[in-house]
This record gives structure tokens, sequence and C-alpha cells, in this order.
């Protein structure tokens, strides 16, 4: 998936949801392996509720590389 296609996904209609998985997506994607960023398009899958519990530590995701993800943007953003 192309960086301009995940930029597009990252629009959430939140400015919260959009700035923390924009944020990802600038400062992260192009240093990722394709692990990780496989990951990340299929978290821009998942439903904003549940992003946001992940984002704001009331909940964790399933999977690892998720988590991965989630702790990423949750350091970079201090929450």
């Amino acid at each position: 998936m192309t960086e301009g296609r995940l930029r597009w996904r990252c629009r959430r209609g939140t400015r919260e949801l959009d700035a923390l998985l924009g944020g990802w997506l600038d400062e992260c994607f192009a240093a990722a392996d394709e692990a990780q960023r496989q990951a990340f398009g299929e978290l821009l899958d998942v439903q904003d509720p549940d992003l946001w519990d992940w984002l704001m530590g009331h909940a964790r995701p399933a999977r690892m590389d998720w988590q991965a993800i989630v702790d990423g943007i949750r350091a970079r953003h201090r929450l």
C-alpha cells in the first residue's frame, strides 16, 4: 500500500486520531520494515473506538505487532 493511500486512511474524522496516526506515518513509516508497514495498514482497518481505547491506554490490542505501534505512538506523545 502506498504512503499516500495510508495517509488518506489515517484521516479518521477526529483531530486527535488523525494526529496520532498521521504522526506515526510521518515519523516512523519510512524507517519501518515491511512487517511493520503491513501491520500499520491492517491497524487502520480497526474501528475508531477500539483505536482510541488502545491509544489512550484503556485497552490493548490482541496482536503484538499492533501493540508495538500503539506503544510507539503513546511514547512519542507521552500518553
